[in-house]
């Protein structure tokens, strides 16, 4: 969205249109009805895009979304908002009232602080963007600010704590792409470190952050929704927990279950297959957690440096998936989905490890049939390649 269309949708024209409930899978029809009842196609664009990003945000915001504006880059950088929730009670457990949102982008952490009672300076360094997010917060006025400027412009004196979430993509308002280097971030991770020197600092970065630039003072704590490994967050001065230097937090649905220590664990031992396998949750295995997690779970290391844990004791965890193991299968495709069949499995779930497989290219070509169902496990140790058939443990 440009500063045009959103000029036109901030009218009282323009939000009764998008307020209207309104559904539809057909663009084109919508798009045409508006333009019939004589809006301009500015307005009309704007209002059809806002719809269809306020119905995406909705895995993001709930119900809130239906409220708030979006541009399709910031709704994919903007943090989930029960995640949001969890940094806004860290600041405020700190004892921090009045916190700098750098690189607000369309105010999702923002609305989390003041929905704890802590003010909030928004800043954003894309015109549109903060204007969304002053839209988005302006229930919570007085108590916020929204800024448009850049991070490293602000005059942080009034402020005791700050949140930054670094633009991690090219600039624009759709279409575009994750930056793949840190440096390129901005505000640069190496002057938001710096910060820390002044003030507590909390900072939302990918997960795949190079861990050899993770300051020695910052708290790291991975953090994963349903499955999905979705930031890293580094917490420095009074937001980091004293002892505490990684972190794996695991939230499904509801629950949210954590896994902490003072550094790196070192992986248990090796040993052979057996009854159960353990695939670590992705947060886990960011955390270099996987050692704490086996030795809770009786596992050892199926194949060192390969992210699956293996035991006999009946037992899981939620900082992992469990699965049963049914037998050893053969690695002959051929032979694979002869076994397969004989036994009549049609639904397969196929996970891999250590090994170059398209696991959809592998369900087609083992032709499978039949009202059963399995799990299909693909890694190796050492050298040999390993295809086990294994049914999932529920939590």
């Amino acid at each position: 969205m440009e500063m045009a269309e959103l000029t036109a949708l901030l009218t009282p024209e323009g939000l009764r249109l998008l307020d209207q409930a309104w559904s539809t899978a057909d663009v084109a029809h919508e798009v045409s009805r508006l333009r019939a009842a004589g809006h301009s196609p500015q307005l009309v664009s704007a209002v059809v895009g806002q719809a269809r990003l306020r119905a995406r945000a909705r895995l993001k915001f709930g119900d809130f979304a239906d409220r708030m504006l979006f541009t399709s880059a910031g709704l994919e950088q903007a943090t989930r908002l029960p995640v949001a929730a969890m940094h806004a009670r860290r600041f405020r457990d700190a004892g921090i009232t009045r916190v700098a949102d750098l690189g607000s982008g369309i105010g999702g952490d923002a609305l989390a602080f003041c929905g704890v009672g802590i003010d909030v300076l928004a800043v954003d360094a894309d015109e549109v963007t903060a204007a969304m997010a002053a839209y988005n917060l302006a229930p919570f006025r007085p108590g916020t600010e929204v800024r448009h400027a850049r991070a490293e412009d602000v005059d942080l004196e009034a402020w005791d704590g700050v949140w930054l979430d670094p633009a991690r993509r090219t600039a624009g308002h759709t279409d575009t792409t994750r930056l793949t280097r840190s440096e390129d971030y901005s505000p640069p991770v190496e002057w938001a470190f710096g910060l820390a020197a002044s003030r507590p600092l909390g900072m939302k970065l990918g997960p795949g952050f190079d861990r050899s630039r993770i300051p020695v003072d910052a708290e790291a704590q991975w953090v994963s929704v349903d499955g999905s490994v979705v930031e890293l967050a580094l917490w420095f001065g009074s937001l980091a927990r004293p002892g505490i230097r990684r972190a794996a937090l695991v939230i499904r649905g509801d629950s949210a279950t954590e896994l902490t220590a003072a550094d790196d664990a070192p992986d248990v031992e090796a040993r052979e297959l057996g009854e159960y396998i353990h695939e670590p949750d992705g947060s886990v295995i960011r955390a270099r957690l996987i050692g704490e997690v086996g030795r809770a779970l009786e596992a050892g290391m199926l194949s060192p440096g390969i992210a699956y844990l293996t035991g006999d004791a009946a037992v899981t965890s939620p900082f992992v998936s469990t699965f049963r193991v049914r037998e050893v299968l053969p690695n002959d495709l051929k032979a694979l989905g002869k076994a397969l069949r004989s036994r009549e499995i049609g639904t397969l779930e196929i996970k891999k490890r250590g090994v170059d497989v398209d696991p959809a290219v592998l369900r087609k070509r083992l032709s499978l049939r039949g009202p059963a169902r399995g799990t299909l496990i693909l890694t190796r140790i050492g050298d040999r390649r390993l295809t086990v058939l294994a049914d999932r443990v529920a939590r």
